[in-house]
């Protein structure tokens, strides 16, 4: 699965196509230290395939490659890190 991002600005986001539709992760820079992940969505087609999880993993990634922490504010992302607990040097709760 390819993984894209946009960022304009301090708004930004991680996104894919699979199968003709595309899931994303939203997210807002507070600071360059600090990403705010404020949405997941993923249409009910794709559901349950893993592209929520792929999408939060690479956004895990980014943040660790950057050096920044995530805050989840996204229900979706926040219960995917609380599952993940090598997620939690990056992601701040």
């Amino acid at each position: 699965m390819d993984i894209l991002s946009a960022e304009t600005g301090s708004k930004g986001r991680y996104y894919t196509i699979v199968e003709g539709h595309e899931a994303e992760v939203t997210y807002s820079r507070a600071s360059p230290q600090l990403v705010i992940v404020d949405h997941t969505g993923v249409p009910d087609a794709l559901r349950g395939k893993g592209v929520g999880q792929a999408l939060a993993a690479y956004a895990v990634e980014a943040a660790r490659k950057g050096s920044w922490k995530i805050m989840p504010l996204c229900p979706f992302f926040r219960a995917q890190a609380l599952r993940h607990q090598d997620w939690h040097d990056v992601v701040t709760f």
